[in-house]
């Protein structure tokens, strides 16, 4: 079956349109709206996007691969986003990254077997003042400790996503 937006997703796509000088360049906020839905750029979703803004699946592609931030296979219901840079690695980023894989029984790059966490590892989430930083979902956790984050994830297990969100920074926040 293709994909299609959603109608409130579908609404937003259309109120975006008038806002760009061409339909290109909403490729990045339309796979955005998309990744948002299915929680994955599928072969469907690029398909979709191409169609949509009358360009080529390969310039879809192509910015799919480029930006890490897109999914391009099935994720858990929540992704975890672990900085590794220098400052988070100073700061126990290291720790909070093997404290992660031994809570969850999982690796970067794998989801649970329940379907509830996929962890990544992120470049850089540009917290480096309140080293280490995680990212879960559309939320920034700062200043973390192993009891600190077991909080918060067992905060996400309970929390009920208004759509599958994967890495949006569009609309990150903050949480200390």
């Amino acid at each position: 079956m293709a994909f299609e937006l959603s109608p409130e997703r579908k609404a937003v796509f259309d109120d975006l349109l008038p806002r760009y000088p061409t339909k290109k360049a909403l490729t990045l906020p339309l796979l955005h709206l998309c990744q948002e839905q299915e929680g994955w750029v599928s072969p469907d979703v690029i398909d979709f996007v191409a169609r949509s803004l009358d360009v080529s699946p390969v310039h879809v592609q192509g910015v799919t691969t480029f930006y890490t931030h897109y999914m391009k296979e099935k994720v858990g219901k929540h992704c975890i986003w672990v900085c590794r840079t220098l400052s988070c690695e100073l700061r126990g980023a290291d720790k909070i990254q093997e404290h992660l894989e031994n809570k969850l029984g999982i690796h970067a790059g794998e989801t649970t077997a329940d379907g509830e966490f996929t962890l990544m590892k992120a470049e850089c989430l540009a917290g480096c003042g309140q080293a280490p930083v995680v990212q879960i979902d559309d939320a920034y956790h700062e200043n973390l400790t192993p009891a600190k984050l077991d909080a918060i994830l067992a905060e996400a297990r309970k929390r009920v996503l208004p759509g599958r969100i994967g890495f949006s920074p569009v609309s990150a926040r903050r949480e200390k």
